[in-house]
């Protein structure tokens, strides 16, 4: 089925307990894309680039499925870049520098081919610009989903509200609800978060895993996996996102049982991207590892 996924490519520059990387492959768009495209034959993409981005990096994200008809080339401009540094926790962190670049000026074109999509996945961007992908649209999609920030709920929140009057799953993580809500228990803020469009709310929880929350009063808890060491953490909620996504479109299957299915799909895969730098441990997976993982994820509240 297909998956649309509109959100940044871009650079990061990152420091943490382990290391530093002054430039390597990020963005929304490249964690979601390369994590949905172990579960779909082909997820179509609408970013912007500058020159400055390699054919290399364009090529990598070919050989993960990922179409990039819809991938802006600026020649003239810079990429989107962000640099950040984490504390020892891991858990917070400090933005160091951000050049917005050709983001600060990003129109979404949606190619003829991928108007029709039958899911579509908007990652973290201005709210304006995710409504403009709505309105390309040929048809209402089956699924769609929406990544957004605390930026956005105090810069442009007149916006976000209109765009989450069409948005059917929202995620967010637990602080972000918190701050939508005016709401201090998570049960509380999700029901208050429901009210202003999005039937399917997920909140992340990092380390402490995610919290769905359905139509009916609904709610349904995983685990993330305990690990030994997190070297990054930065595209960890994309990832999460794009096994989500890709699971859903892969199945073709929006019930509730499904959606929990694909929030393991989900957490597996962000399980994997927090262990290297940016997308390197994305890269290399299989099925069989991907299954394996998600198997051990779901023996951590096995009672038999």
């Amino acid at each position: 089925m297909s998956l649309l996924i509109v959100g940044t490519v871009a650079f990061d520059g990152l420091e943490t307990p382990f290391g530093v990387r002054e430039s390597i492959l990020g963005g929304s768009a490249t964690y979601i894309g390369i994590s949905a495209g172990y579960f779909v034959d082909k997820v179509n993409l609408v970013s912007v680039v500058g020159g400055d981005f390699p054919e290399a990096d364009i090529e990598l994200l070919k050989e993960k499925n990922i179409d990039t008809e819809g991938l802006q080339i600026i020649k003239e401009g810079k990429t989107f870049f962000w640099k950040g540094k984490y504390h020892n926790d891991m858990n917070s962190r400090d933005t160091l520098e951000t050049q917005l670049n050709v983001l600060e000026s990003f129109d979404p074109l949606i190619p003829e081919n991928y108007k029709d999509c039958k899911y579509l996945m908007l990652g973290n961007l201005v709210p304006s610009i995710q409504l403009k992908v709505l309105e390309q649209l040929t048809q209402r999609p089956k699924l769609v989903a929406m990544d957004t920030m605390n930026l956005w709920m105090g810069a442009t929140m007149d916006d976000l509200k209109k765009m989450l009057k069409r948005v059917d799953l929202l995620t967010i993580n637990d602080e972000e609800a918190r701050q939508l809500s005016e709401e201090n228990n998570l049960i509380k803020a999700a029901e208050k978060i429901k009210t202003m469009g999005p039937s399917t709310l997920i909140i992340k929880k990092g380390e402490h895993g995610a919290l769905l929350f359905g139509k009916e009063q609904e709610i349904f808890f995983t685990p993330a996996l305990p690990l030994q060491e997190v070297v990054d953490p930065t595209g960890a909620g994309d990832t999460f996102a794009g096994g989500l996504m890709g699971h859903l479109s892969q199945t073709d299957d929006i019930s509730f049982s499904n959606i929990k299915r694909a929030l393991v799909y989900a957490s597996t895969m962000a399980s994997f991207c927090v262990q290297k730098f940016g997308p390197e441990a994305l890269v290399g997976l299989s099925s069989e590892v991907i299954e394996s993982r998600k198997n051990e994820l779901l023996s951590l509240t096995d009672l038999s």
